[in-house]
C-alpha cells in the first residue's frame, strides 16, 4: 500500500514537471499554423505570378520574374522555420516522453532532458530567427500604390 501511494506521488510530480512542456508544445503548435498560414499565402502569390507569365509584355517580364524570386527566397526561409520549429515539437515531446520513461524505470534522466531541451530552444530560436527574416524580405518587398518601384 505504501508504494502505490509512493508512486501515485511521484507520478503525479512527473505530470507537474510535463506541464510547462504542453504548454511549450502549444505554442509552438500555434506558431507553426502561423507559419503554415504564410507559407499557403505565398504559394498563392507565386501561383498567381507564375499564370502571368505568358501573358505579360517583355517589359514586365524582369519585375515578374524578380517578385517571383522574392516569393521563392520567403518559401525557402518560411520553409526552414517550419522544418526548425517542428523539430523543436518532437524533442519537446520526447522530453515528456523521458520523463514518464525515466519515472518509470527508476532511472535519473535529468541530463538527457536537460540536454534535449536545450537543443529544443537553440532549434526554436533558429526557427524563429528564419521566421523574422523571411517577414523583413516580405516587408521590404512590399508594394503599396501604382508607382512603387521594386529593389
Amino acid at each position: 500500500m505504501l508504494r502505490d501511494s509512493q508512486t501515485i506521488g511521484t507520478m503525479a510530480h512527473v505530470i507537474q514537471l510535463s506541464v510547462a512542456p504542453v504548454f511549450l508544445l502549444t505554442a509552438i503548435g500555434t506558431m507553426l499554423s502561423v507559419m503554415i498560414n504564410r507559407l499557403g499565402r505565398i504559394i498563392d502569390r507565386a501561383r498567381y505570378h507564375e499564370g502571368r507569365l505568358e501573358t505579360v509584355s517583355s517589359d514586365g517580364l524582369p519585375k515578374l520574374h524578380a517578385a517571383l524570386a522574392t516569393l521563392k527566397r520567403r518559401a525557402d526561409l518560411i520553409g526552414h522555420a517550419i522544418f526548425l520549429c517542428t523539430a523543436t515539437a518532437v524533442l519537446v515531446c520526447t522530453v515528456i516522453a523521458m520523463l514518464f520513461i525515466g519515472d518509470y524505470l527508476r532511472y535519473d534522466v535529468s541530463v538527457p532532458v536537460a540536454v534535449l531541451f536545450i537543443v529544443a530552444m537553440l532549434l526554436m530560436v533558429a526557427g524563429l530567427i528564419n521566421f523574422l527574416r523571411e517577414i523583413f524580405i516580405a516587408k521590404e518587398s512590399l508594394q503599396i500604390g501604382p508607382n512603387t518601384v521594386v529593389k
